[in-house]
């Protein structure tokens, strides 16, 4: 079994598809833990804000067959692909970390860039795995966010109930 780390981001009826996503992989995955929610602005383009938190879970499939689950997730909730790479989202499901491994493959990198270059990643993986270390860099995130300057980068906690009816 592997540990894993997702990010989820949605700012298209965020509510909605966040707990979605939540509820589906809670049904897949029963050790899934769940970070806070985190509201933040739009990156890369003038949208709504984004809901925004990771989750973490053991699998026992590989990263390219966890990434294509991931993916149908996505097409679920209605994903539009094709479009431009920042745009609103009905649901953006993204492997962070799979244990310890580094991986360049097609689409799938691992561990995934973001960690280190948004506070609305970071921040939430700090929240569940802050003393894990980054497989890349040797560090911790706790250590990573600590040094992490999220100045221009604003958001905020916010409540979700995951069990509420859409």
């Amino acid at each position: 079994m592997a540990q894993v780390y997702v990010s989820i981001g949605s700012n298209i009826r965020p509510e909605q598809n966040v707990r979605a996503a939540v509820r589906a992989l809670r049904a897949r995955y029963r050790n899934l833990s769940v970070s806070p929610v985190y509201r933040s602005e739009s990156v890369g383009f003038d949208g709504d804000d984004f809901l925004n938190l990771v989750v973490g879970f053991d699998t026992d499939l590989e990263p390219m067959a966890l990434a294509e689950e991931l993916r149908e997730l996505e097409n679920v909730q209605g994903r539009v692909r094709g479009g431009e790479k920042y745009s609103a989202r009905t649901l953006d499901l993204d492997i962070l970390t799979y244990d310890d491994r580094v991986l360049r493959q097609g689409r799938l990198v691992l561990p995934r860039d973001e960690i280190t270059r948004y506070a609305f990643v970071l921040r939430p993986l700090v929240d569940l795995a802050g003393e894990r270390l980054h497989p890349e860099l040797g560090e911790s995130f706790a250590s990573l966010w600590a040094r992490f300057d999220a100045a221009g980068q604003p958001m905020e906690p916010v409540e979700l109930d995951f069990d509420a009816a859409d």
